[in-house]
């Protein structure tokens, strides 16, 4: 047997292949003969992804948007020592004096299989970094006798009931962090109720862009839906676990108009145009029972609703017909029924008889949107802004690294969950606010 080799002298590198690091650490892809010594890996081509063929289902999106990423979560492994290779390539370098030694090499003949593992947090995906700093610069400017109207940059909040795992975020975009601006984008997230009997609601709005009270519109929105639903919890949470849509659709739409006349009255009351002081809504009801994976849908306005399933990002935002009842060509139009049984139903603005205690609300200038679908084990399910919304359908990158860090065996926690709905992408520079739920 040859010696083993000792460490080069100061100024040249070895030329021999360095030993495998077992200390978890990724060595990066393994050498040929590693893999050829084990019968069972076969890991054949990487997959192109932008040469895929499309054999999505009709609910899921088109190849050239979100679902085409069929990323999978990386695999991290320790090259295979084998036993049949050179002895002295086997033995590690003698270490010099001045070296710490690290841990012992893994014995001859055995593989070292490191834990699955997503990809790294990163800054940014696509094309080049964004035109802002990546971190909050300039405050909103402060009244001292408003200080109540303050909004802060991020809010972050979860839970976990029944089958499900929430996490949520909102975060102030790039461009009102360089601008001075408030958060455009609001964020409330309660509990009604106790036991099984519990829901959960999660609400997220959206100001009107270059509008001083934006930030205020959309925080009343989001407060007035939560004191409709809150008041109706019960019945509502019934009517989930029961399976009665058609009661929901319509008693989520009486809610949502009222909810927005109220935004319309306090704008009269200002004295401000109502167009001003308008705000997109968009919501998820989650039941607390264990034994209902009914998870609903409703909102008006601009976003995005998305299903991470079997490692496919599916758009199932309920499609939008004008008042002639045309379809609207665009992005994720969907049957009225999945062969999964998710049902799509949507109103067309239809206003709700007048109430004898207050004027009845103007409709909504959109259309109301509603969908109630089944939700399967290992589902992830996410509702969001345009601001989150835009990106993920215009940046397939982004998709391909939202699938590899949430397709794991447990959900994120919530500092991960926010620095992924952080990751920026060069041209989308709004608000994002996210709620994304995790199946058992």
């Amino acid at each position: 047997m040859p010696p083993p080799p000792t460490s080069p002298p100061a100024g040249r590198s070895s030329t021999g292949p360095a030993p495998a690091d077992v200390r978890g650490t990724d060595p990066g892809p393994a050498p040929t003969e590693a893999r050829d010594t084990d019968p069972g890996a076969d890991p054949g081509p990487a997959p192109d992804l932008d040469s895929a063929p499309d054999a999505t289902p009709p609910s899921a999106v088109p190849s050239t948007a979100v679902g085409a990423l069929h990323g999978e979560p990386r695999t991290r492994t320790t090259p295979s020592v084998s036993a049949t290779s050179d002895p002295a390539r086997d033995q590690p370098p003698a270490p010099t004096p001045t070296s710490t030694p690290g841990p012992a090499p893994a014995p001859q003949g055995t593989r070292v299989d490191l834990p699955l593992l997503p990809p790294e947090p990163v800054g940014y995906v696509g094309s080049g970094p964004p035109t802002y700093e990546a971190e909050p610069t300039a405050l909103p400017t402060a009244d001292p006798d408003e200080l109540d109207d303050l909004v802060a940059d991020t809010v972050l909040d979860g839970a976990r009931y029944g089958a499900c795992t929430l996490r949520a975020a909102s975060v102030r975009g790039d461009s009102a962090r360089f601008r001075g601006e408030p958060r455009r984008d609001s964020l409330l997230t309660a509990r009604f109720g106790t036991g099984d009997h519990a829901l959960v609601l999660v609400a997220m709005a959206t100001g009107a862009r270059a509008t001083p009270g934006a930030h205020r519109a959309a925080s009343e929105a989001c407060h007035w839906i939560g004191r409709a639903v809150g008041r109706s919890h019960a019945r509502l949470a019934e009517d989930i676990r029961v399976g009665r849509r058609g009661d929901l659709k319509s008693g989520l739409h009486r809610l949502t108009d009222r909810s927005l006349g109220r935004l319309r009255a306090s704008a009269a009351e200002q004295g401000i145009d109502p167009e001003e002081y308008a705000a997109t809504l968009r919501c998820l009801l989650l039941p607390a029972d264990p034994e209902c994976r009914t998870r609903v849908f409703f909102g008006v306005g601009a976003g995005g609703l998305f299903r991470l399933r079997d490692g496919e990002w599916q758009d199932i935002e309920p499609r939008v017909q004008d008042i002639t009842g045309e379809p609207v060509v665009g992005f994720g139009s969907l049957p009225s029924e999945t062969p999964e049984g998710d049902r799509l139903t949507m109103d067309l603005g239809i206003p709700t008889p007048p109430s004898p205690y207050e004027p009845a609300p103007e409709p909504p200038r959109e259309p109301f949107r509603f969908r109630a679908s089944i939700a399967r084990p290992g589902d992830t399910l996410l509702m969001c802004t345009g601001g989150l919304a835009d990106p993920l359908r215009g940046e397939p990158e982004l998709c391909q690294y939202l699938t590899g860090r949430w397709s794991g065996p447990t959900p994120p926690g919530l500092a991960a969950f926010l620095a992924d709905t952080q990751v920026r992408v060069k041209g989308y520079a709004d608000d994002r606010t996210a709620a994304a739920v995790w199946e058992a």
